[in-house]
């Protein structure tokens, strides 16, 4: 039996998006403004993918500045902190001021070690115009201990509650919203036929198409018989400490590497309890160790940078995440976001969650050069509202005994 077996309710529309994290839910957002009448389909809740895990820097390009040099990322990152700043202060494309910043910049600290120090000058040099050399006084209070010798840089980088975006965007939006079961979806020449989780049948009839889903583009890509673009997937693991640190801390520590040594962002779980969040060149390196061996040297660097920090009574966590983008020679990371059609499929990747709006603004551009016009029928029929996901440090299992 096929979809539409059953009683089947047509659905017309200009744009389907299938993918219900940051980039997806900015796009639709975006093509409802500009009048094209579009649906967004999620087999998951709102936020479940890539999003959950995501640190929510919005990068203005200084850690992909740490040779000295700009480089294409950095660049094409350089003007995404404005973007979203101005969204949260309700003066952007997107209205974010229910979102919640949970800080208003992010820091760069380097150690008294000469590579460290040397990275941080080119890098304050080469983004004077983004970053700030602190004094003491201004610095974290954890930072303000008699024992650190290194510098500090005030970063414009913004740091939000990724899933409080994923809400103030929805939120305004959960009409177009379908919760969907992912082995329904039924190509059928230019219509998508599926089913709703509660049961229901639709039959879509799109103009476009796009895959944002992260890392399921590749099974919709199978699905659509298409056979590019091709994903590549880069793995982490992330690691999470809770119970014994009451700072909140936004920062990247400078080391040898063109990547921060580590990565710290700051959150509170559903007990109120802060949770460093952590990443970086520790997390890249990560995915050579098993679970223990990765807190194991979590320890031993964040005893070597914060040695007045007291880690006896934390509890550990190792989150395994895989960054899924359009495939690059040698597995490297892509510079910006992509999006690339093939058999009418658009298929993309924002690559960085700041890179969201830029994303959409492609999108847009495509729409207009390929002439789809919207529709004047705006419409929807009524479906459940969608569900929102947790963060992983929320769930039990998240957490280990070592």
């Amino acid at each position: 039996m096929t979809n539409t077996d059953a009683l089947t309710i047509d659905v017309n529309v200009d744009v389907l998006i299938i993918g219900g994290g940051i980039a997806g839910l900015w796009t639709l957002a975006r093509l409802q403004q500009a009048g094209y009448k579009t649906v967004l389909l999620e087999s998951q809740a709102l936020g479940a993918g890539q999003t959950r895990f995501a640190q929510g820097i919005i990068h203005g390009g200084t850690k992909y500045a740490l040779t000295g040099k700009l480089t294409a990322s950095s660049e094409a990152v350089a003007d995404m902190p404005s973007r979203w700043r101005a969204c949260f202060e309700g003066s952007g494309e997107l209205d974010l001021s229910q979102a919640e910043l949970l800080s208003d910049a992010h820091y760069l600290w380097s150690t008294t070690s000469l590579t460290s120090r040397i990275s941080g000058f080119f890098a304050s040099k080469v983004m004077r115009s983004r970053s700030t050399e602190l004094d003491k006084k201004s610095l974290p209070s954890i930072f303000q201990h008699k024992d650190f010798k290194g510098q500090f840089y005030r970063l414009d980088e913004p740091v939000f509650n990724t899933l409080s975006v994923v809400r103030a965007i929805a939120e305004p939006r959960k009409k177009s919203i379908l919760p969907i079961k992912q082995e329904s979806l039924e190509h059928i020449g230019g219509q998508l036929s599926v089913r709703s989780k509660q049961g229901e049948n639709y039959l879509f009839h799109y103009q476009k198409i796009i895959f944002m889903a992260g890392e399921g583009n590749e099974y919709l890509l199978s699905r659509f018989s298409c056979d590019r673009p091709v994903m590549q997937r880069r793995p982490l693991k992330m690691v999470v400490m809770r119970g014994v640190q009451n700072d909140m801390i936004y920062a990247h520590c400078l080391g040898a590497s063109v990547n921060p040594r580590i990565t710290i962002t700051s959150h509170r779980d559903t007990e109120g309890a802060i949770v460093w969040y952590m990443g970086g060149q520790l997390a890249e390196e990560g995915v050579n160790k098993n679970d223990a061996e990765l807190v194991q040297a979590t320890k031993d660097e964040l005893s070597d940078l914060i040695p007045w920090l007291e880690l006896k009574h934390a509890e550990w966590g190792v989150l395994k995440i895989n960054r899924a983008e359009i495939k690059k020679p040698g597995t490297t990371r892509p510079d910006s976001f992509s999006i690339e059609e093939s058999n009418n499929v658009i298929t993309a990747w924002p690559t960085k969650m700041a890179l969201a709006p830029a994303l959409a603004d492609a999108v847009l551009t495509k729409m207009n050069n390929e002439n789809i016009v919207p529709g004047t029928d705006l419409s929807m029929p009524g479906w459940a509202e969608p569900e929102y996901a947790d963060f992983p440090w929320d769930e039990a299992e998240c957490w280990s005994d070592q």
